[in-house]
């Protein structure tokens, strides 16, 4: 009887916790409200909207190796909760996500200006002008949101909750809103010339100096090479899934047109699946390295719990963002809530049933094969979460209406 309260407290301080990091996913909804003010955008510049998915999931991948080695290492003590000296693997990290998130820049846009030579047949200078926006975004929002990240690993580890659990769903939200302002914001000014061109002109330089000063100082560590070749094949299977993503996206915005609702909650809906999957992923793989379950498809068995509770937490946050919606845009058009409900549920059971598989199967793959789940996880998770939600969405609209 003493046992069964005991794991009944456990599965619900668990849920608490699920449900209080992804409540923070309601920001997500500001995102939203951001991107559907700005719609016109993509209207002007025919690769916006394609590359937007890709800013905002590699985005999430490169925030995912920081929260999910921060996690791990914290739980492990190779990192410690602290803003003043830290380990030798805390300097490591920060110099790799650097490293990683210009990589990232360059392989997106290259693959972005690839489907622009197909679809509106770009130019070396559209080639150019979106490399400067990709750089500029994704070097604005690593200044912003890695402190943040790091703040938000410590403070959770001291306060004695989950990092797997808090950080990662925290922090997605905010690099979403921070990310999507930028990136609209970059893509006005410089395209408007002027002081707007020259300030991310410098922002790309800054930004480049900082990846170089950081590869001469660590190019001999054997941990940062690691992380680095371990993430470049995570890189290649992200650049092509954000493709796929930012084709969808423009399926989607011709099958709904200007409806705001959809636009306000595609942010939140991308983050929730991401962050459900993070805290499956994350959970899976501290149990994997403390040898709380064996690197076996058939222990998922055991992970049931932390499976459920996100799950469940992740429709609780969909029905919110459907009445927020709903409420919000009913002000400026008519708006049919239950359409609306049933196109949101119907997107989270289809693709967070799909991710579940995934997460998990990630994380033993790459745990057999010796390698660190935290560089593969969360990263490959994040981006194929944003694929999926958006394909499930994609699915909801055209067959619910």
């Amino acid at each position: 009887m003493v046992t069964l309260q005991i794991e009944t407290s456990r599965v619900l301080r668990r849920l608490v916790q699920s449900i209080l990091s992804l409540s923070f996913n309601l920001g997500g909804l500001l995102a939203g409200f951001i991107l559907a003010i700005n719609i016109d955008v993509f209207s002007t510049i025919p690769w916006a909207i394609i590359l937007l998915p890709g800013i905002l999931t590699v985005k999430g991948a490169i925030g995912g190796i920081l929260s999910g080695r921060l996690s791990t290492s914290l739980h492990l003590g190779t990192i410690k909760p602290s803003y003043g000296e830290n380990t030798r693997d805390f300097y490591l990290l920060l110099s790799s996500i650097t490293v990683l998130a210009f990589l990232s820049c360059l392989m997106m846009g290259s693959v972005s200006f690839l489907i622009g030579l197909v679809i509106w047949r770009a130019t070396l200078r559209g080639y150019l002008d979106i490399l400067c926006i990709a750089v500029g975004s994704m070097g604005l929002s690593l200044l912003i949101v890695s402190p943040i990240t790091i703040a938000i690993s410590f403070l959770s580890f001291k306060r004695g909750l989950d990092p797997d659990i808090m950080v990662y769903p925290i922090t997605s939200t905010v690099a979403d809103i921070i990310v999507t302002f930028t990136y609209i914001k970059l893509l006005w000014g410089f395209f408007s010339g002027g002081l707007g061109l020259h300030l991310t002109v410098l922002i790309d330089l800054t930004f480049l100096s900082v990846v170089l000063a950081s590869l001469y100082k660590n190019f001999k560590d054997e941990e940062f090479t690691r992380t680095l070749k371990e993430f470049t094949l995570t890189l290649l299977s992200v650049t092509v899934i954000t493709s796929v993503t930012g084709l969808f996206l423009s399926g989607i915005r011709e099958a709904v047109g200007s409806r705001p609702e959809v636009y306000l909650v595609y942010p939140a809906l991308i983050d929730t699946v991401g962050d459900t999957g993070s805290i499956i992923g994350s959970t899976a793989t501290t149990k994997l390295f403390t040898g709380m379950i064996e690197s076996s498809l058939s222990s998922i068995k055991e992970h049931t719990t932390e499976i459920l509770n996100a799950w469940a937490a992740s429709i609780v946050m969909f029905i919110l963002y459907s009445m927020t919606a709903a409420t919000v845009c009913n002000v400026l058009n008519s708006v049919n809530p239950l359409r609306l409900l049933a196109q949101i549920t119907a997107t989270n059971l289809l693709s967070v049933s799909v991710m579940v598989f995934i997460v998990f199967s990630i994380a033993i793959s790459t745990f057999k094969r010796a390698l660190n789940p935290d560089n593969f996880v969360i990263p490959i998770e994040s981006s194929l979460a944003d694929a999926v939600t958006t394909i499930s969405l994609y699915i909801a609209v055209v067959t619910i209406r």
